[in-house]
């Protein structure tokens, strides 16, 4: 016998998988032209040049053992004191080498800190909504309980008032991700500051340091000059969970780190059970080659003035149809009310025009549907039809 929660993971892709299968088989049959492809967060913007050179630079110079062979275990110290210098004078703190685990992308970084810090089946995560669906798979398999806290589909920041009754003596811990999968929606630094002061207080109520894990892909993939604010700046507790996959345009390649300050009360330990989380789970060693890319291309993206274009042209383009729509403030997805109260049934009928979008239930909000624009410019004004079309059966 296989272990039944597994099986029915393996059995069952996420919806947004789901739809991203079906639109790779739906274009084999009626041409990729005609397939409106919104579900996944796959950028297709391309990496920047710097990655090219760096992988050219890494191939021309370096011995096969540098770039192919294991590092040390939590990622290789030239890389993790690099990271270090780069974040202490981005956000000027004080950061070294020691305060780094690289890791397989974010999804690692997320699962390797909970595992960290779960110490026993009666720990709470709090999610709040919307959230990546996957989060309460990552806390399960932690051994801890999901908790979530639902959305303020107002302005889509953090209803503060639900989150301090779902803050337990069992509560472990709160994810937050900002900017945000699937809203787009960056927290403000009223919402920070209200956060750490509410996190503070019933830390010291419960006497014991509630986390606060900050799950950060999307960090430099913001528009209109906001500003990307450190986390351990508002809250000493706060540790960061990063991924490569967007701000560099390479998901495939999985390469991420895990930041715990030493602002982090019993720091020292955290990242220590990080370590061992990452042995635990046999996540050690990320990928080498990568780990020498990121560090050489610190400071840059993919060219975010793409995203910022398609977000206009989508939003603007849907809402004059009628949709309405959560403006968003970084990422590179778009949140809509669905036309009918059940937006499976919405995404369904949109399915049936070719029109790939993913009902936002998996994402605690139900009533919304989420399209991700991380796609050719053609592509959208291309879907517009369909999208009327849509319109037109409501």
């Amino acid at each position: 016998m296989v272990s039944k929660e597994m099986y029915e993971l393996g059995a069952k892709r996420s919806v947004i998988r789901e739809l991203f299968e079906y639109g790779k088989q739906q274009a084999a049959i009626v041409g990729k032209e005609n397939v409106f492809d919104f579900s996944i967060g796959n950028p297709t913007v391309p990496a920047p040049e710097c990655v090219k050179e760096a992988i050219l630079e890494l191939l021309e110079t370096s011995k096969s053992e540098e770039i192919h062979g294991y590092t040390s275990a939590q990622g290789d110290l030239e890389v993790r004191r690099g990271l270090a210098d780069y974040m202490s004078n981005m956000f000027n703190c004080q950061l070294n080498a020691d305060n780094f685990y690289m890791t397989c992308g974010a999804a690692a970084s997320l699962s390797i800190t909970l595992r960290a810090l779960a110490a026993n089946p009666e720990d709470e995560i709090i999610i709040i909504a919307p959230y990546f669906p996957e989060y309460q798979i990552f806390i399960r398999n932690a051994g801890a309980k999901v908790v979530a806290v639902p959305a303020d589909t107002e302005k889509f920041q953090i209803k503060m008032e639900l989150l301090e009754k779902a803050i337990t003596s069992n509560t472990k811990g709160i994810i937050i991700n900002s900017p945000n999968n699937p809203s787009g929606v960056v927290y403000s630094e009223e919402t920070l500051k209200a956060l750490a002061g509410l996190l503070k207080k019933k830390s010291e109520e419960y006497k014991k340091p509630l986390y606060l894990i900050s799950d950060e892909p999307y960090r430099e993939i913001i528009y209109d000059d906001l500003k990307i604010p450190y986390i351990p700046a508002y809250y000493e507790n706060a540790i960061i969970c990063y991924s490569y996959s967007k701000s560099l345009s390479l998901p495939g390649e999985r390469i991420g780190y895990i930041l715990v300050p030493d602002c982090v009360e019993n720091a020292k330990a955290v990242y220590t059970a990080v370590c061992g989380a990452g042995r635990s789970l046999g996540y050690v060693c990320a990928p080498s080659m990568f780990q020498k890319i990121a560090l050489r291309c610190l400071g840059k993206t993919a060219d975010v003035a793409l995203y910022d274009t398609n977000r206009r042209l989508l939003y603007d383009g849907l809402s004059k149809m009628g949709y309405e729509c959560v403006k968003p403030d970084g990422a590179f997805y778009l949140f809509v009310k669905s036309l009918e109260e059940n937006s499976i049934n919405f995404a369904k009928k949109a399915k049936k025009l070719n029109l790939l979008i993913v009902p936002a239930d998996d994402f605690g909000c139900p009533g919304y549907v989420r399209i991700s624009y991380c796609v050719a410019q053609e592509m959208i004004k291309r879907s517009f039809d369909a999208f009327q079309k849509l319109r037109d059966l409501y």
